[in-house]
């Protein structure tokens, strides 16, 4: 299992709190200093069953210098999206959590973070 956070994010220490809690193993990336490949990235998205635009995170002020809020949300755009989000991973809503099984959530409330717990 893998998490990505951002250490400074209360939701993110939430759901590394919930994983030690439940005795599970894991790994941190930090992903503000370890940004995910365009190829990473787009494989998480697939297994989260979301699009890029669902993860962008379009209340930071580089989302607002870029017009992301107006950007199409289309097949055509997709690409354009994952480039931004991997040039400026602050962007990418977090915590994502990956489990060895495929599951994948954005592990904003507790509820996503028990989701992916082994049974």
């Amino acid at each position: 299992m893998e998490i990505w956070i951002n250490p400074q994010c209360s939701k993110c220490r939430a759901a590394t709190k919930l994983l030690d809690e439940a005795g599970v193993e894991y790994t941190v990336r930090r992903y503000l200093e370890e940004p995910p490949t365009a190829e990473e990235l787009a494989e998480v998205l697939d297994r989260l069953g979301l699009e890029p635009w669902d993860i962008a995170r379009l209340k930071e002020p580089v989302a607002a210098e870029l017009g992301l809020a107006g950007w199409p949300r289309d097949t055509a755009a997709r690409e354009r999206w994952i480039k931004t989000l991997t040039e400026h991973p602050i962007l990418i809503q977090r915590p994502i959590i990956t489990a060895d099984d495929g599951r994948a959530v954005v592990g904003r409330s507790e509820e996503s973070v028990r989701s992916v717990l082994p049974e």
